[in-house]
């Protein structure tokens, strides 16, 4: 007879991410700038 496997799982740990991950994705989506013309799309990133 095959192996059932319906145990359940344990729950994995809260994952927090770093206070410096949030603020360069913060400071990224900020610069970010899109912008299309016709049918191109272009991205840019203001430093």
């Amino acid at each position: 007879m095959a192996k059932l496997y319906s145990k359940k799982k344990k729950a994995s740990p809260k994952m927090l991410p770093k206070k410096e991950t949030v603020s360069f994705l913060l400071s990224y989506s900020k610069a970010l700038s899109i912008t299309k013309a016709g049918d191109l799309t272009f991205e840019t990133i203001a430093n």
